[in-house]
């Protein structure tokens, strides 16, 4: 996959974790670190702490796999037509000793099961459901322990398509939970406690298509702190999503994961973001990075950010880390999807470190070195060889050799923020709308302030028709710029038309 970044080389993690201690009023106070978030209300998707019991009895037609014979499941699949339905009895169902026994599905076959049905690798088997066989269904099973390596997963190792994931417990497993293929639903499960993400949507050959992640709740996922492990790796959080066409992402509880909330990580496109509640992550709730057309609406995003943002202000970094952070990714009309802009409204944001970050690095272009997205052009571009000199220069290379935050439509939103619950005095109360100053390669033609002058005036990104309620300010252009509300909605900018800011909330 390469190794992902998000505009430049941070300090790493262990530095900035040390540094909390002695941070003055830039960062906030300690005391500040969320708790474990509450259960929320009854609307959100509560899925971990009581899971939806299976069927007692096998059903009609169904091989029935026995707990105390260990590699039944495995071998039962193996020795079944496709199609068949398995019903798993209560109890710990394992699989043979070596580690990579596991369960190879074939087309259409059907798992179930019973209450208090749990399929253990033990700490030692990698995988528990693999092979390419599509339209697999699990529905009411716990999957725990196994050990699958970084950047790989435990069910759906393979990243078949089709498969369909309800009411299941994946728990407690190193890499991701699950992997991900194309028309893959996934609704109403608990994908917690995962050494590196509750699921990991990343398939070589075609990538995925058509998506559904609905009703599930995503917890303390990446346990094994991988950004700690492999600094500024990008390779952690509740759910990665890398070249994905088409995702519903609706109804979901994300919350108090070790970075990231949800991450879109290059040459993803059409995605819907709605009706889901993400809180207490440490890292921010959504990063949309090197990627297209969107729509982020109806979600409630609250307390996050609260544990990278401050680790990184205690260090003295300077760049606006928000909570919803768009890096090189915009609306493209010529890429097909249900928009055509990156549309992110009626959402409430509330006690967050900061708020939006519109960010594009000048220097981050396909075949610059400074592409750590390492062999990946934009979806315009399939040859990456064709951005050099000279044609770059022109168009249509010019424009189409970049991943560029445009088109970015902010409205209708609610930006509430109280700095004394947060813990901090300044450096949390940013929106931000920026690039570098452009000086790398030599050869590349975006060098000085052309994409900060692009990405503040000229690549249609507009706030309008929101509501603040806070002390909030707003950098511009570069990081060392910074205007408050007035000078934010006036000429040049011209940002926020029909937007109110007040110091407190009236109701």
């Amino acid at each position: 996959m390469g190794i992902k970044w998000r505009h430049r080389v941070w300090p790493a993690a262990p530095l900035a974790l040390a540094l909390l201690a002695a941070a003055g009023c830039d960062s906030g106070t300690t005391d500040a670190t969320p708790k474990p978030t509450a259960a929320p209300p009854t609307s959100a998707a509560r899925m971990c702490a009581k899971p939806a019991a299976g069927p007692a009895k096998a059903p009609a037609g169904a091989v029935t796999v026995d707990p105390a014979v260990p590699g039944d499941l495995a071998a039962k699949t193996e020795n079944s037509p496709a199609h068949t339905t398995f019903w798993l009895r209560p109890g710990k169902h394992t699989l043979m000793s070596d580690r990579y026994d596991q369960v190879i599905p074939k087309e259409g076959d059907v798992y179930v099961g019973a209450p208090g049905a749990v399929l253990d690798g033990r700490r030692s088997n990698q995988y528990a459901f693999g092979g390419a066989a599509p339209d697999v269904t699990i529905r009411y099973l716990t999957v725990q322990q196994f050990v699958a390596p970084r950047d790989e997963g435990v069910v759906n190792h393979d990243s078949a398509d089709g498969w369909v994931i309800e009411h299941a417990t994946i728990q407690k497993n190193t890499g991701a939970g699950l992997m991900a293929g194309a028309r893959q639903q996934v609704r109403a499960s608990c994908l917690r406690d995962n050494g590196q993400y509750g699921m990991n949507a990343y398939k070589a050959a075609d990538g995925i298509k058509g998506l559904v992640l609905e009703g599930n709740e995503i917890t303390g996922n990446n346990t094994d702190d991988w950004e700690r492990q492999r600094p500024d790796c990008g390779c952690s959080g509740g759910v990665k999503f890398w070249a994905v066409n088409g995702a519903d992402i609706r109804g979901n509880w994300v919350h108090d994961n070790r970075g990231t909330g949800l991450w879109a990580d290059t040459n993803n496109n059409d995605f819907l973001i709605e009706d889901n509640l993400i809180e207490g992550n440490d890292g921010a709730a959504l990063i949309y990075e090197t990627s297209y057309n969107a729509v982020i609406r109806k979600n409630t995003i609250r307390r996050n950010n609260w544990v990278e943002g401050r680790s990184y202000a205690a260090a003295g970094d300077t760049f606006p880390f928000a909570t919803l952070y768009l890096s090189e990714s915009g609306g493209e009309p010529r890429i097909r999807a249900r928009t055509d802009k990156i549309d992110i409204s009626r959402n409430v944001l509330e006690n967050n470190w900061s708020g939006i970050t519109l960010w594009e690095n000048a220097d981050r272009f396909c075949n610059s070195p400074a592409n750590t997205s390492s062999g990946d052009c934009t979806l315009l571009v399939k040859n990456t060889g064709r951005c050099a000199q000279p044609a770059i220069a022109d168009a249509p290379l010019y424009s189409d050799c970049r991943w560029k935050t445009q088109r970015v439509d902010i409205h209708d939103n609610r930006f509430v923020l109280d700095k004394s619950v947060v813990g901090c005095t300044v450096k949390c109360d940013r929106m931000a709308v920026l690039s570098n100053y452009g000086t790398y390669p030599d050869w590349s033609p975006y060098q000085g302030e052309r994409v900060a002058e692009a990405i503040t005036g000229a690549q249609h990104n507009r706030w309008h028709d929101n509501v603040y309620v806070g002390p909030w300010t707003f950098v511009v252009h570069d990081a060392s710029r910074t205007v408050g509300f007035k000078q934010w909605r006036a000429a040049p900018y011209r940002q926020d038309a029909g937007s109110t800011l007040r110091a407190k909330d009236g109701g």
